[in-house]
């Protein structure tokens, strides 16, 4: 009886569009992630980065808004897609391995000692992985709920933080990271996955061609 009242803790919905005891999905909890880093810096392997976060932002995108005024009114169409900047947040290790990592990645981008850029793009991009994980540890492998693969990411900012004698905390280093693309994956199923396109012979927005 305990087990089946969870059952009705819910919201309410027609039988024909899901089951009348279905109860709660359980939500990901923001705690459960990891963050993989590859191409990052120059030194090997970049774990060491991965097991000192402390927090970091899933992606976001917007898309700009295009208005095509019209005779009575306005109306609306989707223009280019742009992905926002991405801050993570690492703890400074005493061993340095961290601030060494991040010190190399800004080295490929810019050299500060010959006051020389990269000659391309391809030359200091990284890619990002954030993985979204069950809780499982130990002998009980982590399953992987979500993966947001970010590509063409290039660090554009970096704040060592502030050292305060009256303050406990760690030390933190904050890199702001922005990324050309993100592809998410929910399980094992795309949820960018290509579908097909329409013909645009709708005329609601400008759609008729």
């Amino acid at each position: 009886m305990a087990i089946a009242t969870l059952s009705r803790f819910t919201v309410p919905l027609a039988s024909d569009q899901s089951a009348s005891a279905q109860g709660m999905l359980m939500p990901k909890m923001k705690y459960r992630f990891r963050i993989m880093f590859e191409n990052f810096g120059v030194s090997t392997p970049t774990t060491e980065l991965t097991k000192q976060v402390a927090e970091a932002k899933r992606p976001s995108v917007n898309f700009k808004d295009i208005t095509l005024e019209v005779y009575n009114s306005t109306m609306h169409y989707a223009g280019k897609a742009t992905w926002d900047a991405i801050t993570v947040k690492l703890r400074d290790d005493v061993t340095g391995s961290v601030s060494k990592l991040v010190g190399e990645q800004m080295q490929k981008q810019y050299d500060f000692f010959e006051q020389a850029t990269a000659a391309a793009g391809s030359d200091y991009k990284f890619v990002m992985r954030i993985e979204m994980l069950d809780g499982g540890n130990g002998a009980s492998t982590p399953n992987i709920l979500e993966t947001w693969e970010c590509y063409g990411c290039f660090v554009t900012k970096v704040d060592y933080d502030t050292i305060n004698y009256a303050t406990q905390e760690a030390a933190m280093i904050s890199i702001t990271i922005q990324p050309d693309n993100c592809l998410q994956t929910a399980g094992t199923v795309g949820v960018g996955t290509a579908v097909t396109r329409g013909t645009g012979t709708g005329v609601t927005g400008g759609g008729a061609r």
